[in-house]
């Protein structure tokens, strides 16, 4: 049992208690595993593999350097994102910020990011195309939702136009990546360099 979660045993089954943001909290500091905190419910989190690592540090390296000097921080896997209109803590990927509120950093977490990325996995695949970026999207200063493929060049970019819509951009193959909220065009084949 990981130190924080509220169990109960009924009948040798296990029954998950709702729990506070503030016992996840209390968890989070002494838990060897990331967590994530989904409406009074605690996920823990798997590994990442080489491949999820190279990619999420390839683009890291590219984002650091657009945001370098600017008032925009780029944060990745340790740092959480709370939404608290859908009682979520995520851990996404890679988040950039440039929101001012967000640069006390005296939280463990960011509350107005203006890029979230995931790089997709099989077993996460499909929570984070769906009640995951549901929850992202209640993020005003969302601009744009980069998810990226593990097995093949393949990048969807879900991007906020200006009418509050979500629009899709699909990159594949040898394409150039674009996104706006960086001003910032990536190519393809550094996105995944020394992957394949």
């Amino acid at each position: 049992m990981i130190p924080g979660d509220k169990l109960l045993a009924v009948s040798s089954k296990f029954i998950q208690i709702y729990m506070t943001p503030e016992d996840y909290f209390a968890g989070e500091e002494i838990s060897p595993i990331r967590r994530e905190y989904i409406r009074g419910e605690v996920y823990a989190m798997s590994a990442s593999t080489p491949v999820h690592n190279m990619i999420t540090l390839n683009l890291a390296t590219l984002i650091r350097k657009q945001v370098r000097g600017t008032e925009c921080y780029a944060f990745v896997q340790d740092i959480k994102i709370r939404i608290e209109t859908a009682d979520v803590f995520y851990y996404p990927d890679l988040t950039v910020t440039c929101d001012p509120r967000d640069q006390q950093f005296t939280d463990s977490f960011i509350r107005y990011p203006c890029l979230i990325v995931e790089v997709l996995s099989e077993s996460t695949e499909a929570f984070d195309r769906g009640d995951k970026f549901a929850d992202y999207r209640q993020i005003e200063t969302l601009k744009e939702y980069l998810v990226i493929s593990q097995t093949r060049p393949s990048v969807e970019c879900f991007r906020r136009n200006h009418s509050g819509r979500w629009e899709l951009y699909s990159y594949q193959g040898q394409e150039q990546i674009r996104l706006t909220s960086l001003n910032l065009v990536i190519d393809m084949a550094t996105l995944y360099e020394d992957v394949w």
